[in-house]
């Protein structure tokens, strides 16, 4: 398989990084996740124009957005021509993120003190938990699942803000139910490292200008296999197994896990 086509391969847009199929990767059972159904990206407010038409081009009917609301009313999503659905997964946060630690980008030395002795990946770690943990993501997750299993909303694509963190769960928890082998979920969410890091190096020019040590800013800019893991793990022992956690969790029943493998997943 060539290496436009295999699974977690980049979609070669410019202004629209981390853009990847969730399709092509083969399920435990023998069956594979269908291709052009689900997509995941970055934020859609910085596309140009002729991104934009090229993002069209990929016939979405559904998009999902992740972000607060606060995120989304900085820099709103370009109309794409599909419905858009707006799910605040952190609404329920009362400390502070990575996000906010990133707004302060013209004082690298307070974020050099945040980040030092191993914090970065330490918050980075409780961002997971929260992800598991707050009622605003359980809430946002299950109406995420409960769409995507109704008539018409594929194809969709989903997004927060640079599409590693809320999107990246999104991607595991949902290819980890359809049956994807780990190791293989694990290879989609850190493709986020390649495709997104170099991407992000504009932002980084002033914080480097004002003296800033780029590598303080590696665990909050990129991801990590312990992140991921740390969702995992968290899932599997409030309720016993990723299926577990759709069920109980999200409060998913029967005919919509039925019907997001029969939508997802192709013989």
């Amino acid at each position: 398989m060539s290496e436009t086509t295999s699974p977690g391969a980049n979609i070669p847009i410019r202004t629209l990084p981390n853009l990847r199929d969730l399709g092509g990767y083969d399920t435990k059972d023998g069956r594979t996740v269908r291709r052009a159904r689900l997509y995941r990206s970055v934020l859609l407010g910085r596309l140009s124009d002729d991104d934009l038409a090229k993002v069209e081009k990929l016939g979405l009917r559904t998009v999902f957005d992740f972000r607060t609301a606060a995120e989304h009313e900085a820099t709103p999503d370009r109309d794409i021509g599909a419905r858009s659905i707006n799910l605040d997964v952190l609404a329920d946060r009362t400390g502070v993120g990575p996000a906010s630690l990133l707004a302060k980008m013209d004082d690298p030395a307070a974020i050099s003190a945040a980040l030092e002795g191993g914090r970065g990946a330490e918050m980075m770690r409780t961002a997971y938990r929260e992800l598991i943990e707050l009622p605003s993501a359980n809430k946002a997750y299950r109406t995420f699942f409960t769409e995507l299993a109704s008539d018409g909303a594929l194809p969709a694509l989903f997004h927060c803000t640079t599409g590693k963190d809320r999107t990246g769960w999104a991607a595991a928890s949902t290819l980890l139910f359809l049956g994807v082998d780990e190791e293989d979920v694990y290879h989609d969410y850190l493709q986020t490292n390649v495709q997104l890091l170099p991407a992000l190096e504009p932002m980084l020019k002033p914080f480097v200008e004002a003296g800033g040590d780029p590598e303080a800013l590696k665990p909050v800019l990129g991801v990590d296999r312990s992140y991921l893991g740390t969702a995992i793990d968290l899932a599997r022992e409030k309720y016993g197994s990723i299926e577990g956690y759709m069920r109980e969790g999200l409060e998913l029943d029967d005919e919509i896990l039925e019907a997001l493998r029969a939508r997802l997943l192709e013989d």
